[in-house]
């Protein structure tokens, strides 16, 4: 039975739809609504993600980072959840000493002194994706920033966090399942590189 069958037709999203959402909602609304594909493939960054994430599936899948405690983990999971309605792969799920489960997230980007919001809003929706499908506790998560050496930045989760988050997979599936045009988004460099500025007025 495949998930929008278990979500009774409602479709299901993906957690970069849910990022790209908090730049511009009307991203969400050409791709789900109008059904105008993006063809992300052609952007560098994008191209150049996926084949850091390529290599590391193929690299050191049996190395545990002992010196934040992992003690086990699984490399390149899909989990989706019908009752959030969102669905997407996390590079590595680590199990801690603790009892608590953390994404881990390896970026093409270099890390300069705080981790991106957009880092930190993807690892709390991956968060949330571990906390329902492996009934664990998630308190944290992680980034490897692999253009600054591969060092890894830790993230605490504060209770506002998931918040926002539920708060926004709410307002994106609202667009979908009613088909409003929403507002458009207040990033002049997000309008610049969108796919959909020619058909955005």
């Amino acid at each position: 039975m495949s998930l929008d069958e278990l979500s009774e037709g409602l479709p299901i999203v993906t957690l970069t739809d849910v990022v790209e959402f908090t730049f511009c909602s009307r991203f969400i609304y050409f791709m789900h609504c109008l059904k105008i594909p993006q063809h992300e493939e052609r952007l560098f960054k994008v191209r150049k993600g996926r084949t850091v994430h390529k290599v590391r599936s193929l690299t050191n899948r049996q190395y545990l980072r002992h010196k934040i405690d992992v003690v086990r983990k699984e490399n390149e999971i899909f989990l989706a959840s019908v009752t959030l309605r969102i669905k997407g792969k996390v590079d590595e799920v680590l199990f801690l000493a603790d009892d608590s489960a953390a994404p881990m997230e390896y970026k093409f980007a270099e890390f300069k002194d705080n981790v991106w919001k957009t880092h930190l809003f993807q690892l709390t929706l991956q968060g949330l994706l571990i906390s329902e499908n492996y009934g664990v506790p998630v308190h944290s998560g992680f980034v490897c920033y692999t253009r600054s050496n591969n060092l890894v930045q830790r993230v605490d989760f504060e209770t506002r966090h998931f918040e926002k988050a539920l708060a926004t997979i709410e307002k994106l599936l609202e667009i979908i399942d009613t088909g409003k045009y929403p507002e458009k988004g207040t990033s002049k460099r997000s309008c610049l590189e969108c796919c959909y500025k020619n058909v955005c007025t």
